[in-house]
């Protein structure tokens, strides 16, 4: 009889943790903006809040065994809002590659859209980060 009472005690508890980790991870999808797609969400590292900015696409290609991406920024919003982003680019391991690019400077006009590019240091980069920044007005 014991072991069964352990058993149906330690039953609640267990579903606990799995509730508690899916509301964990529910609550991190809400994270970035509704605009940006998950798999985008995934590669975007927002410094702040995004202020009305969305990555509504990025492009990522191998030329040359170089990774190359473009990158969709559309401003939601009816003001003009100054961008600041570099991209990070990683190895198989997620290592770093390279000594990292600077932060540049963007303005995106409200309710338009503007396309950022870059392309990878070596063929070791096989993953990226969209580092942003976003100024409010």
């Amino acid at each position: 009889m014991r072991t069964r009472f352990a058993l149906a005690a330690a039953a609640p508890a267990a579903a606990c943790a799995v509730l508690a980790m899916t509301l964990a991870s529910a609550a991190q999808a809400q994270l970035h903006d509704p605009a940006t797609p998950l798999a985008v969400a995934a590669k975007v590292a927002l410094r702040g809040e995004a202020n009305s900015i969305a990555v509504r696409e990025m492009r990522i290609v191998r030329k040359n065994d170089i990774l190359v991406v473009q990158a969709d920024m559309a401003n939601m919003g009816r003001t003009d809002r100054t961008v600041f982003y570099r991209f990070k680019w990683l190895d198989n391991v997620g290592n770093q590659v390279g000594d990292g690019e600077s932060w540049k400077q963007m303005s995106v006009l409200g309710l338009g859209q503007q396309t950022v590019k870059s392309v990878a240091p070596t063929s070791a980069a096989v993953d990226l980060r969209l580092e942003m920044n976003v100024e409010p007005r």
